[in-house]
């Protein structure tokens, strides 16, 4: 029996199947099952997947449906204790699987192991530096203030709890991955892979780009969440809608001229202003109202352009320097 399950749930992914499939095919742990979960894919991700020839690989296809019940069919075909979960766009370093597994069979208490991501763009090139959290243990409270999972191609699970906690919210068509975490870490402990290890995709397709669906799942999984919490936790709901608005900024303007949705953008905006006062003494809150005005009433390539020219206008990546991560 192998010792680990990867679960890659795939649905028009011809342009990345390949090379995130070679990324575990690749692993030094080379002991595991390959389960792809083909969601009806109308492109030529089945023949990418068909050409390549290893015996650890596992297809199935099925009915068209979101990420949540193609994980949950994915965990149907497992056999083994530990799994793995991987999007079709993203990729691993090779030695990812090895280094959980070995954290989990020395940590007998932790449940879950995870490792830093980094961001990617569409043609493999680094982007910037994603999540790289260090809580170990009872990492519940440090996961209501904030994500630092960061995706849901990081973790290694032991397979008996998902019995306990129950499978992915198919309910959920954005974040349901941010849902398990938290359901996870309420019960059962954390441990981490202090490297890089998962390379996150972003991409213009991927379902993380839809920043309206991201809204309603993550308010949704808030809200649910924080209903719950001991007393002593609830305070920290304000901050981590603060945080989430803070992202939504962050993405609602890393995008083309002439790409922003306006109005909500600067909803984002004055939201992350009302749950986090203090931002209005930094020099992020007014780059990013300046970057949308330029951004909404100048011609698109104008924007472009002036937007090229002052690149420290234009990068707005200082929002993830005020996502609150302690307390």
């Amino acid at each position: 029996m192998p010792l680990v399950s990867v679960i890659i749930p795939a649905y028009n992914a011809e342009k990345t199947i390949q090379k995130t499939v070679a990324s575990v095919l690749e692993q030094s742990l080379s002991d595991f099952e390959l389960i792809i979960i083909n969601s009806s894919s109308s492109d030529s991700t089945l023949n990418k997947i068909s050409q390549i020839q290893d015996s650890r690989i596992k297809l199935f296809t099925y009915p068209q449906a979101n990420a949540s019940v193609n994980r949950n069919r994915g965990l149907l075909h497992t056999t083994t204790e530990f799994v793995s979960f991987l999007d079709a766009d993203d990729l691993w370093k090779p030695d990812k699987l090895e280094a959980q597994y070995q954290a989990l069979q020395e940590n007998t208490e932790a449940v879950v192991a995870y490792s830093f991501t980094d961001a990617i763009d569409e043609n493999g090139n680094f982007l910037r530096k994603c999540s790289h959290a260090t809580w170990t243990g009872n990492v519940y409270p440090q996961l209501l203030l904030d994500d630092f999972i960061g995706s849901g191609s990081n973790v290694m699970v032991r397979r008996q709890v998902f019995r306990e906690v129950g499978e992915f919210d198919e309910l959920l068509t954005n974040a349901e991955d941010t849902d398990m975490w938290l359901r996870l870490a309420a019960d059962y402990n954390f441990v981490p892979i202090k490297k890089v290890q998962i390379l996150y995709r972003v991409s213009t397709n991927s379902k993380s780009s839809n920043i309206l669906g991201s809204e309603a799942s993550n308010l949704r999984i808030i809200n649910k969440v924080f209903n719950n919490v001991p007393p002593t936790l609830k305070n920290l709901k304000s901050y981590r809608v603060a945080n989430l608005y803070k992202y939504l900024s962050y993405k609602a303007l890393t995008v083309e001229p002439g790409q922003q949705k306006t109005f909500h953008t600067a909803r984002f905006l004055w939201m992350t202003i009302i749950n986090d006062i203090t931002i209005v003494k930094k020099m992020i809150i007014y780059k990013a109202i300046i970057k949308l005005i330029i951004m909404s009433i100048l011609p698109k390539q104008t924007a472009k352009i002036l937007l090229e020219n002052f690149p420290k206008l234009s990068d707005m990546s200082t929002f993830f320097g005020y996502i609150k991560t302690e307390f």
